[in-house]
């Protein structure tokens, strides 16, 4: 089963330990993609759609997040999976939670409490020197949910001095979140002098300080999909990629597309690091050509910089950093056109509704995004200083990271504790409903210098 919504959202293993183009309305090959919207997101001068995307989600007075701290459900107690008879009987219980809280979305690190967070926390204590002490950060770390059920975890079955020891930092953008995050937390008394919130935006270098030298873990749930996103088209297979911009018609109210050259750094490197393959088999290339004058098309295609800049700086700020990442790996039903376009819902009255165009977010509506995971390891090895030192021939040192990108029931399999979210006729909503998401597990070597 694929899930559709937020609710979603081995051998292997061994191995890890310069003219801008104006869309003419009447003539605009997306007519959905002019949409009427606040003024307060577009001012005077056109921006990148990756700005708009985070003023629509993340500005302090009229983002999705900012202004909408139910946007995050958090469920009264742990859904107790063993008194459910099965598939039907559990998705009409979902419905009911649902209907009575009438928020926009449950992550999978809600629905499953405490076990999905146990099973991250199994994945880190395996994996950590706990010789060193422990130092976890999270990056939006939702109603805080996660971060007890790993410091409970931790607290139960670590030794005693690596729990008295450990520090969890949760940098979280939203205030009002951040300030469910320390209640969540501060649930267990003892946890309290071992956690805080930084309420700051991550991909910002100046918060990091001076960074963090020592060996520590980086973990996003579910932060992928909301990160920025930069739009790039082209006329046809074979034409240059242009930057996409948003702009105000003439009548004020009305947004529309503004195709420009490539300039922005951001989205050039990663075009560079997206068609690295490509650059090495040039029969695509010709196969390409031929393809664009027998049928010519334009290409929309979405790059997901937020996420680029945020490794950057996390790479560069936290050298040694062990990583988790998890998210959607495919959307369906996305309305959106576009190479890994995102689908754009609201919620009214228990109800989902889905736009047409990433232009109609208002404030309400979140915007969300598949994850390429081997593009994200792609990016991955970019920022750690590898690929790019691949590519230039400057050395032959070995990759900096070792990766591994894990089906979600794969990970749980491993590291969780299924039998917990297991109904009384054997169906099990985390290993069965969640095919379209991943993990995604990154540890340096020994090559970081």
């Amino acid at each position: 089963m694929l899930s559709r919504s937020r609710t979603l959202t081995t051998n292997k293993l061994t191995f890890f330990f310069h003219k801008p183009i104006k869309v003419d309305p009447s003539q605009s090959l997306f007519p959905s993609l002019l949409a009427l919207f606040s003024t307060h997101i577009v001012g005077e001068k056109p921006v990148l759609v990756r700005d708009f995307i985070r003023s629509a989600l993340y500005d302090p007075e009229h983002g999705y997040f900012s202004q909408r701290s139910g946007s995050v459900g958090v469920l009264e107690s742990s859904i107790k999976f063993n008194q459910i008879a099965g598939r039907k009987a559990y998705m009409k219980h979902l419905d009911k939670i649902y209907k009575q809280s009438d928020i926009s979305w449950f992550t999978p690190v809600e629905l499953f409490k405490p076990w999905y967070a146990h099973g991250i926390a199994e994945a880190i204590m395996r994996t950590a020197n706990l010789s060193v002490p422990l130092k976890i950060y999270e990056i939006g770390g939702g109603s805080g949910t996660c971060a007890k059920g790993i410091m409970d975890y931790i607290m139960l079955n670590a030794p005693e001095r690596v729990y008295n020891n450990m520090t969890y930092v949760s940098v979280e953008i939203s205030p009002s979140l951040a300030q469910i995050q320390k209640e969540t937390v501060g649930q267990v008394r003892s946890h309290s002098s071992k956690f805080r919130v930084e309420c700051r935006d991550a991909a910002e270098r100046g918060g990091w300080g001076h960074g963090e030298q020592q060996p520590c873990w980086v973990i996003m749930l579910e932060v992928l999909d909301n990160l920025p996103h930069d739009l790039i088209y082209s006329e046809n297979q074979v034409s240059p990629w242009m930057e996409v911009w948003v702009e105000k018609q003439n009548d004020r109210e009305t947004l529309s597309e503004l195709y420009k050259p490539l300039e922005d750094p951001l989205i050039t490197r990663c075009i560079e690091i997206m068609e690295w393959e490509k650059d090495h088999t040039q029969s695509s290339g010709k196969l390409r050509s031929i393809w664009s004058k027998v049928f010519p098309r334009p290409r929309r295609c979405w790059l997901p910089t937020g996420c680029m800049k945020l490794l950057e700086v996390l790479h560069e700020k936290l050298p040694k950093m062990s990583l988790i990442a998890s998210d959607f790996s495919f959307l369906p039903d996305v309305k959106i056109p576009g190479e890994r376009a995102p689908l754009v819902s609201t919620k009214k009255d228990g109800r989902s509704k889905d736009y047409n165009s990433y232009l109609e977010a208002k404030g309400d509506a979140d915007i969300f995004f598949p994850t390429d995971f081997l593009l994200l390891e792609r990016i991955d090895h970019y920022c750690s200083g590898w690929l790019k030192m691949l590519k230039d021939k400057s050395s032959k040192q070995g990759k900096k990271r070792r990766t591994i990108i894990l089906d979600s029931s794969s990970f749980m399999e491993e590291f969780g504790l299924p039998t917990k979210t297991r109904t009384k006729d054997g169906y099990n909503p985390l290993l069965d409903d969640f095919k379209n998401t991943k993990f995604y597990l990154s540890v340096p070597t020994h090559n970081t210098q």
